[in-house]
């Protein structure tokens, strides 16, 4: 099928080589005209994806016309807070009978919306539900062939079938779900424990330490989905358990690259002006943490996360205030 992919970031450009190899007609948006040019003549994306080469049949281009021209399916992979602006570029140019599927991470800070939520306010004539697509997938192994897996999701399950159909292949496994909230919001906030998790090394601590915090992470990241309206058994899956985990201990997580670097004392904003890459965990923190405030539910990591990013509190004193915190059961139920 003819297939736009919005986006050539690492991911972005892993995916269009994926979905390239499994025989689709590929077209890549891409905002920097020497990244068209580059992916074009030289079959590389080498700012964010290096190391890789790129299909011949794979081509780029920063029309938005000619990207979703016939397009069956139209793939957005962009950083969570420039999601709606591109959309509304692309608006005129979709037709309300394409399959349009969301592959970032992240939540909108202004709104608290998810990203398939942000896509269909800014794509209402769509006949088809919006497809959010997630799991323990780094670019840099998928676009070797190294096996991995992941989750579309969607209300529909026949439209989440059509999307598994278009992105499975021999070294990416896809499964559905019809949990979509669930498994945006497990895909969002794991790029904040991920964080988490990097401070955790940076500051010299232990598996004992990263092994603990990887666990009461995930029961956060349970208990805010559960009073979101998402279920619960979602998080033990790709999206939720796969994703945190593979953040957390990865030497690819750029989340947790940054958290190493807090740890070890340096400043967010120079740490984030060191690379062309968006550390999503930053503004997932800020938006995660004013939802705990409007479901008022205690979510003590991203709480100290905050306050480390924006109140510059002392990463290991938040530590220490974590492990003095009330005795309570492990085992919690939220209704």
């Amino acid at each position: 099928m003819k297939i736009g992919l919005i986006g050539a970031g690492g991911w972005g450009t892993a995916l269009a080589k994926l979905l390239t190899e499994n025989g689709h007609e590929v077209k890549l948006w891409a905002y920097e005209q020497e990244t068209v040019d580059e992916v074009n003549e030289k079959h590389t994306n080498a700012r964010f994806l290096p190391g890789v080469v790129l299909p011949d049949a794979l081509t780029a281009s920063s029309d938005p016309a000619l990207v979703t021209a016939g397009a069956e399916l139209v793939t957005f992979v962009v950083p969570s807070q420039w999601l709606r602006s591109t959309a509304q570029r692309f608006k005129e140019y979709l037709s309300p009978d394409v399959v349009v599927v969301n592959a970032g991470k992240g939540i909108e800070i202004d709104t608290l919306t998810t990203m398939t939520q942000v896509l269909k306010e800014e794509l209402p004539n769509l006949r088809h539900e919006i497809v959010a697509l997630s799991g323990p997938n780094h670019s840099e192994e998928v676009s070797r062939g190294l096996p991995s897996a992941t989750v579309v999701a969607a209300p529909d399950l026949k439209v989440a079938e059509f999307v598994q159909e278009a992105f499975i292949s021999p070294y990416l496994r896809v499964y559905t779900n019809q949990d979509r909230l669930g498994v945006e919001i497990g895909g969002a906030l794991k790029n904040v424990f991920s964080m988490a998790a990097g401070m955790s090394d940076g500051l010299n601590f232990g598996d004992n330490t990263k092994a603990a915090l990887v666990t009461r992470a995930l029961a956060e990241m349970r208990r805010l989905g559960q009073l979101m309206g998402a279920e619960p058994v979602t998080f033990s899956g790709l999206s939720g358990l796969g994703d945190l985990f593979v953040t957390a201990a990865s030497r690819h997580s750029r989340n947790a690259w940054a958290g190493r670097e807090i740890g070890k004392g340096r400043r967010l904003n120079e740490i984030l002006a060191s690379t062309p890459m968006v550390v999503e965990g930053v503004p997932t923190t800020k938006a995660a943490y004013a939802l705990s405030q409007k479901y008022q539910v205690e979510l003590p990591i991203i709480e100290k996360m905050y306050q480390i990013l924006f109140e510059d509190y002392s990463p290991r004193q938040a530590v220490e205030d974590l492990m003095v915190r009330e005795r309570r059961s492990e085992i919690e139920t939220i209704f």
